[in-house]
């Protein structure tokens, strides 16, 4: 008996709409709920600033695009391609504006359970963070678990999970909000989102030199844009390589130029006080 996917295989982009996934949309508006109300619950002068809740609320719209509408019923139904894209979205998107919009005080109060801290103080290195999100990364692109993830909705839901809390993991380093969980030096910081694109690299090798189909999902899906289940199979993994691949090329360039600029504050600062 072939495998068929576990969600309804007959979704049709041509009948335009916007498909929606309401435990994603429940699950984001709690997210924004709680983050309003931990917000609203200090005086005017200690709630955060403007751009922290616009950049919060971002990653949560681009959550929500990612996983209901074109880009979901895309990933799910017809291309790899699209599930690449779908993925990138959830790890180098999503993370960093959620991070970049959570003040450290809103965090604070979870450190004081001991076991919480314990898990924290744990992962949140930059070794074990980059080493925690690349085996996610690459274990859930191995045939046997990425093909469960297409024909499981359990196993789907628990593969973007991982995803999202191990690029938050992953982001941690170069974005944390918490002095007590700091950041990596400006160096430090550099290295990191260099050495960030090796395991994305041999992933993505992997795909594209694959010479056979090596998610049969896809194989059997109806075809877009003319692409057979080997290109697009490579047109995903190459998603996976250049795109991501240069997004943290172009990060270690503006944590380069913001350490150049963070010295010559520091040199100006030392001129006036002299």
């Amino acid at each position: 008996m072939p495998l068929t996917l576990f969600l309804h295989p007959n979704v049709d982009l041509s009948q335009g709409g916007f498909t929606l996934h309401w435990s994603t949309v429940i699950g984001l508006a709690a997210l924004g709920a709680l983050w309003l109300l931990r917000a609203r619950a200090h005086a005017p002068a200690q709630r955060p600033a403007p751009w922290q809740g616009v950049s919060f609320f971002a990653g949560l719209l681009a959550m929500f695009l990612s996983l209901n509408g074109p880009v979901h019923d895309i990933s799910d139904y017809y291309l790899f391609t699209g599930h690449m894209v779908q993925h990138l979205v959830l790890t180098i998107v999503v993370p960093p504006l959620l991070l970049l919009g959570t003040p450290g005080w809103m965090l604070r109060p979870a450190l004081r359970v001991p076991i919480v801290r314990r898990i924290a103080e744990a992962v949140t290195p930059a070794g074990a963070a980059f080493t925690i999100f690349n085996i996610i990364l690459a274990g859930w692109h191995l045939p046997p678990l990425y093909n469960a993830a297409m024909y499981h909705h359990e196993v789907h839901i628990i593969q973007h999970l991982m995803f999202l809390v191990g690029a938050v993991i992953m982001w941690w380093p170069m974005l944390s909000p918490l002095p007590e969980l700091p950041r990596l030096s400006y160096p430090g910081q550099m290295l990191y989102s260099f050495l960030m694109t090796l395991p994305m690299t041999i992933v993505s090798i992997f795909i594209v030199y694959a010479d056979h189909v090596l998610y049969p999902a896809y194989a059997s899906a109806p075809r877009l844009w003319g692409l057979s289940p080997l290109e697009d199979q490579r047109l995903g993994g190459l998603i996976m390589w250049i795109p991501g691949g240069l997004f943290f090329y172009l990060l270690t360039s503006v944590i380069f130029l913001r350490w150049t600029s963070s010295q010559r504050d520091d040199q100006a600062g030392a001129q006036v006080s002299a």
